[in-house]
């Protein structure tokens, strides 16, 4: 199979995928353009402005909690799906997000706004796994050794705040 005809192929796929959206079906028959050619050419546009850093780290906030945020609220409001996921993806990007205020990493790293945004975009696609991923890799080597601890737990929590309250009344 030529590259073209991979990319014909993505591109219907694309296309199907897109007849969902009423708003881009009747954009579609209004101008004439295909949804698919649309929709990456709005996306093409929008990674050109991340990566001149024309709103940076306003686009790229936006687009790592739009998508993410909806199959969150989701989650919430269906049993069916996994929020496991949803859960890590939040901290991945609760991580990011510290990271990037804390030591100005967009001074220090050039196309840091693109590159956020692609692993945003990787890490929030249920298909990709990636907040797995980088979760697994980096946040809990990091963090384990303080979330495995047995005063933690609910009962550990609860022992402690039981002593402390018998403390006091010895008092």
């Amino acid at each position: 199979m030529s590259y073209q005809d991979k990319v014909n192929h993505y591109v219907s796929q694309l296309d199907k995928e897109l007849a969902k959206y009423p708003l881009l079906v009747n954009l579609e028959k209004q101008t004439g353009a295909p949804k698919a050619y649309v929709v990456g050419g709005l996306a093409g546009f929008y990674f050109l402005l991340v990566a001149l850093n024309f709103g940076g780290q306003t686009l790229t906030n936006l687009a790592g909690f739009l998508v993410p945020g909806y199959y969150s609220l989701n989650a919430l409001f269906s049993a069916k799906v996994e929020e496991t996921q949803w859960v890590t993806y939040w901290m991945v990007f609760a991580f990011f997000t510290v990271l990037e205020s804390l030591f100005s990493v967009t001074y220090w790293v050039p196309f840091y706004f693109a590159a956020k945004l692609l692993i945003l975009l990787w890490s929030g696609l249920p298909q990709t796994s990636g907040a797995k991923i980088l979760f697994c890799s980096f946040i809990s080597p990091l963090l384990a050794k303080y979330f495995q601890a047995p005063s933690f737990s609910s009962a550990g929590l609860r022992s402690k705040a039981d002593a402390a309250v018998a403390g006091d009344k010895a008092q």
